[in-house]
């Protein structure tokens, strides 16, 4: 049974992997989490497809059976990352350049996993 221990008793926990983006994130549900930018409103629903999740029961859909599991979620608002500083310089050459990036990004909120 996957469970977590807290001052209140045993807490059993629904969480599942996604990839989106190309990355992977470890989710559960009523998470809020910040991937790069989908193409979705604010106020809609996404759905993932799950690479591996697990039950409260401790019952694990791997990747043969991925296809069945669903993540669903939110899109709560659009936002940008903060800014990163990319810096070159060559030495003795006088060369330096400066360029600035900030990602475009969702924060979703995981509404829910189904098996």
């Amino acid at each position: 049974m996957w469970s977590f221990y807290s001052f209140f008793g045993t807490i059993n926990i629904m969480y599942s992997i996604i990839e989106t983006g190309g990355k992977q994130y470890w989710v559960t549900p009523g998470q809020n989490l910040q991937v790069e930018k989908l193409e979705a409103e604010v106020g809609s629903t996404v759905e993932f497809t799950s690479l591996w999740a697990a039950n409260a029961e401790g019952t694990s859909s791997d990747a043969k059976a991925a296809k069945a599991a669903k993540v669903t979620a939110e899109v709560v608002r659009h936002l940008r990352g903060r800014k990163i500083i990319v810096f070159k310089k060559r030495p003795k050459k006088g060369y330096e350049r400066t360029q600035g990036h900030r990602q475009n990004l969702t924060e979703i909120k995981i509404k829910e996993i189904v098996l």
